[in-house]
């Protein structure tokens, strides 16, 4: 029997958590959830399940038309959140806690969903709070972020904490057989990805996506020389800039012809009749497209930096002759040539400066300058 909770990969604590709370049919009903976990853990995914089995009147059976429409955002009591940009802003906060006071018009609750919740600036965050305070009686709010230390302590002490980890590459590898992925290609993906099960589809199924991995993860063998160091970097920012393109290009595309239509464009010869109204809003439309794909890069970045930090673990297990499999398996005679030629002290030291480039990006250092001065140390090591 299929239900809701089939893409929840390796997380059958938080599964039984979850169904308790939808059985319980409203009784003691907990208003405010926090998902957290690393990336690739699935609390987005949790979330949106825990969503849809609320409305479900089967308690989230995957097939009807509250589930489809819930786990996809299109429930009109399912208010999905999802930040465009870098930060969610408190005049986005103002309209999902009016939002939320809405009597539920089809399900059985009003429920507000906000991914990636850390994103949010204190401001905003204390805006959230009043709600979280007072909640409308058949209101609930899913935030999802990597940490509970992520968010004010004051929203976290509201929530009640469902905890996600990165699930076994097993399980990982088996569901994406179920998928229809060769086993071979399946356990490869699961291993390379680091459990992270969106990335390891992506990796089992996308060309472009293998690629990418491989030209990040020979940074460790282009760094012998300065200006090796200099291409080395260019190299995984573009790789990022690429990633990112990949993902948004299509979606930025469909927005604006779904703006222009509903605006009343038309055309005409070769030219196109705009209204004088139409300006602001495309001009709008495209801030947040510019905020978004500032923001994808900067998370195809990170993921290539935990690639890169993860080739260097690989090292450290080499050199430590650790009883651990490795990562990268498919490395394995780099990682073993790299680990002969260096030492275990120099390996700790290269981690530490991929550490702190995530760091120093999360911070808003350029991403070329930050990866530039990363490179700069795996080369003096």
């Amino acid at each position: 029997m299929s239900s809701v909770f089939d893409a929840l990969v390796g997380q059958d604590d938080v599964v039984e958590i979850l169904r308790s709370a939808v059985a319980s049919d409203g009784a003691g009903m907990t208003h405010a959830w926090l998902f957290t976990g690393p990336p690739g853990s699935g609390r987005s995914v949790a979330a949106r399940a825990f969503a849809a089995a609320l409305q479900c009147p089967r308690g989230g059976c995957g097939e009807c038309h509250e589930c489809h429409t819930a786990m996809t955002g299109a429930h009109p009591d399912v208010n999905l959140v999802v930040p465009q940009g870098l930060h969610l802003v408190i005049a986005d906060a103002r309209e999902i806690v009016s939002a939320s006071f809405r009597a539920p018009a089809q399900g059985r609750w009003q429920i507000t969903l906000i991914e990636d919740a850390d994103r949010m600036e204190e401001r905003t965050g204390n805006t959230l709070l009043k709600a979280l305070e007072e909640p409308p009686p058949r209101g609930v709010f899913l935030l999802c972020a990597p940490t509970p230390e992520d968010l004010l302590p004051t929203i976290r002490s509201r929530c009640r904490m469902v905890t996600l980890r990165i699930p076994p590459y097993d399980d990982v590898a088996a569901y994406l057989e179920r998928e229809g992925v060769d086993m071979a290609v399946a356990a490869w993906a699961a291993r390379a990805a680091q459990g992270h099960v969106g990335r390891a589809r992506r990796l089992a199924r996308d060309d472009e996506a293998k690629r990418r991995r491989r030209d990040v993860l020979e940074l460790p063998t282009q760094v012998a020389t300065v200006g090796g160091c200099f291409t080395a970097a260019a190299n995984i920012v573009e790789a990022a800039k690429e990633e990112a393109s990949a993902v948004t290009d299509a979606l930025d595309e469909a927005e604006t012809a779904a703006m222009r239509e509903a605006l009343g464009e038309t055309t005409r010869g070769r030219g196109v009749a705009r209204p004088r109204s139409t300006s602001a809003s495309l001009s709008d439309l495209e801030r947040r497209q510019s905020s978004r794909a500032k923001r994808t890069q900067r998370d195809a970045l990170d993921r290539a930096l935990i690639d890169l930090a993860a080739f260097y673990r690989d090292v450290l297990v080499v050199q430590l002759g650790a009883p651990v499999d490795l990562v990268n398996v498919d490395l394995q005679r780099t990682v073993e040539r790299i680990a002969h030629a260096t030492s275990a002290e120099s390996t700790l030291r290269r981690v530490e400066a991929i550490l702190a480039c995530r760091e120093a990006i999360e911070t808003n250092v350029a991403p070329l300058l930050a990866v530039e001065a990363m490179a700069l140390s795996l080369h003096a090591g």
